[in-house]
């Protein structure tokens, strides 16, 4: 099946599956949706992320230099902080069920995100970077990473963690969202595999917005300045719609499912803060939306599969003996 050239970008989709439990959560919450399905949608999740943990240390045990490569790759190394991301979501999905062991899976997950990304920000520092290869993934460690911690830290009971890891977040979120946007107004654009990861720059305006509803339930004047970012990004995808139609799908698919799950999680706590007359409705629909476009997603990958279309090439999976991939520089 090729589980064992599973590259860390995959873990994009247990990463979108935990997005969208989250969403059921909310509806659960807010709209009295049956806590099972946000329950299952965890399972998913973590065995899919067992399956995906066991072929990438598969990868990175049987071939020398393989963990190495990828921290290295301009391509790959934002992905790598996937793997302590999904884990720290688990964690929260466990916490109404065993909340001791869910608060030591977060601490330890939230202790291994927040490390990787620095360690990442300060290799990114030594001016090694091509900025031709600087895509929205970039965003994960530390601005999506420290703004999930944030959340994940306060659902937990460690508000103060949270506070600390949302200053994180925000300002890492801000900072990369601002070259990301010089590179790709002022640069050639991504190749088409990358294309899909251009929908990660909706994520800080929602994973912000949630971190800080997690921190003050009350909706104030940040609240209302993260909703406007996130509305702004959100629409700004409209003129991206005819790039991502001409490109055949591939695993980066996925890149589109946590940023839409964010929003749809976003737009159902602001209906509940609301209260409008339609609020139950509305959350539904926006539920059952984001759930359906997700599906999709998952249907497709599932044929994909089937057709022994979804995982790379041996050829472009495993490095050489120096730790590159054949063909690199």
């Amino acid at each position: 099946m090729g589980l064992n050239r599973t590259p860390p970008s995959f873990f994009a989709a247990p990463f979108g599956i935990t997005g969208l439990a989250r969403t059921w959560q909310a509806l659960t919450d807010t709209a009295n949706a049956p806590r099972a399905v946000s329950v299952v949608l965890y399972l998913i999740a973590a065995v899919l992320w067992t399956v995906l943990m066991v072929g990438y240390l598969a990868r990175a045990i049987t071939t020398r230099g393989r963990l190495s490569a990828d921290l290295q790759d301009p391509v790959l190394n934002p992905f790598v902080s996937l793997i302590a991301i999904v884990a720290m979501q688990l964690g929260v999905g466990l916490h109404p069920h065993a909340p001791q062991t869910a608060t030591i899976i977060v601490d330890i997950a939230l202790a291994a995100v927040i490390g990787l990304g620095c360690w990442l920000t300060g290799q990114w520092m030594t001016g090694r970077l091509d900025q031709d290869k600087f895509h929205p993934g970039y965003l994960l460690p530390t601005g999506a990473g420290g703004l999930l911690a944030s959340t994940d830290a306060t659902t937990v009971g460690q508000p103060g963690l949270g506070m600390v890891c949302f200053g994180i977040g925000l300002v890492c979120s801000l900072m990369i969202s601002t070259l990301l946007l010089q590179r790709l107004s002022f640069r050639p654009p991504l190749p088409a595999p990358l294309i899909p990861t251009l929908a990660i720059l909706v994520a800080p305006g929602p994973v912000a917005g949630l971190a800080w509803f997690a921190l003050t339930p009350t909706p104030d004047t940040l609240a209302y300045i993260l909703a406007g970012y996130a509305i702004l990004m959100t629409l700004a995808q409209i003129p991206l719609l005819r790039f991502y139609l001409r490109i055949p799908f591939s695993p980066t698919f996925w890149s589109f499912t946590f940023s839409a799950a964010a929003v749809a999680t976003l737009s159902i706590r602001w209906l509940a803060s609301q209260g409008p007359s339609a609020q139950h409705a509305l959350s539904w629909l926006i539920t059952l939306l984001v759930s359906a476009f997700i599906g999709a997603i998952a249907v497709r990958s599932i044929i994909s599969l089937s057709r022994g279309q979804y995982f790379p090439p041996a050829s472009t999976a495993t490095p050489t003996r120096d730790g590159r991939r054949p063909g690199s520089r």
